[in-house]
């Protein structure tokens, strides 16, 4: 099951559309997934803070018009047109055949819900996949302007290595990935391998990335650098430049 269609089924469930059989699987899914139960859990919240914020609406007087003109020739006379018991029984019987078609008005219920349901969630995937465009680049390249690697930071603090081309370290020696935002801090480690793959960077605890930062790779001894700062060749850098999600 995809992201999009779990977030999907978790909102049907919440909003109560599913028949018996699908209930029963959604229930002992929520048991089983918590990720699946959180998301349902939300959905509740949500629509109860709908449900809450819905302002009561008197009928129209319209309505009124309506229901007294459906109501015309519905007497088998002029003293049953006339009389207010006459009336209320009949206003009633119309009222009540009214109320009692629930497939019609099931059916609009639904087609209502339906059309929120796929808003929110298209909103909702819209908003997951902004939360995971980078807003910042940098571009890693070599002494010959080759482009080795990329480092992408996030909205939300994270950063990750993608490598354009594979690149081991020798025998004893290793990766290691740095960065730069603050020249009095100096270079500080944020991974460290043995050969060129995609990773998460180490930055939980450091300043959020800005514009210019400068990630860099060198070669150092194996298990890194011994003082904590670059000590080998530099194999690439660059700076971080927004996109048009860091605006």
């Amino acid at each position: 099951m995809t992201e999009t269609e779990k977030e999907a089924l978790a909102a049907e469930f919440a909003l109560g559309l599913l028949d018996t059989a699908q209930t029963a699987r959604c229930e002992a899914l929520a048991v089983e997934d918590a990720d699946f139960a959180a998301r349902v859990e939300a959905w509740r919240r949500n629509l109860i803070e709908i449900d809450m914020a819905a302002i009561p609406e008197p009928p129209p007087e319209a309505l009124w018009h309506r229901i007294e003109a459906g109501m015309a020739g519905a007497g088998t006379g002029a003293g049953a047109a006339t009389s207010p018991r006459s009336r209320t029984t009949t206003t009633t019987k119309w009222l009540s055949g009214l109320w009692s078609d629930l497939p019609a008005w099931r059916a609009a219920g639904l087609a209502a819900m339906a059309a929120c349901l796929v808003l929110a969630v298209a909103l909702t995937v819209q908003i997951r996949s902004i939360a995971r465009t980078p807003v910042l680049v940098a571009v890693m390249m070599s002494d010959q302007s080759r482009p080795l690697a990329l480092v992408n930071t996030f909205r939300d603090g994270r950063a990750e290595l993608v490598p354009l081309e594979a690149l081991s370290a020798p025998a004893g020696k290793s990766l290691q990935v740095w960065t730069l935002w603050d020249r009095a801090r100096g270079p500080v480690s944020v991974g460290l391998l043995e050969a060129m793959r995609s990773m998460k960077l180490t930055v939980d605890g450091l300043p959020a990335p800005i514009p210019n930062q400068l990630f860099e790779v060198t070669l150092e001894p194996a298990g890194g650098s011994p003082t904590g700062r670059p000590t080998g060749p530099i194999l690439m850098k660059g700076n971080a430049s927004r996109t048009e999600f860091g605006i």
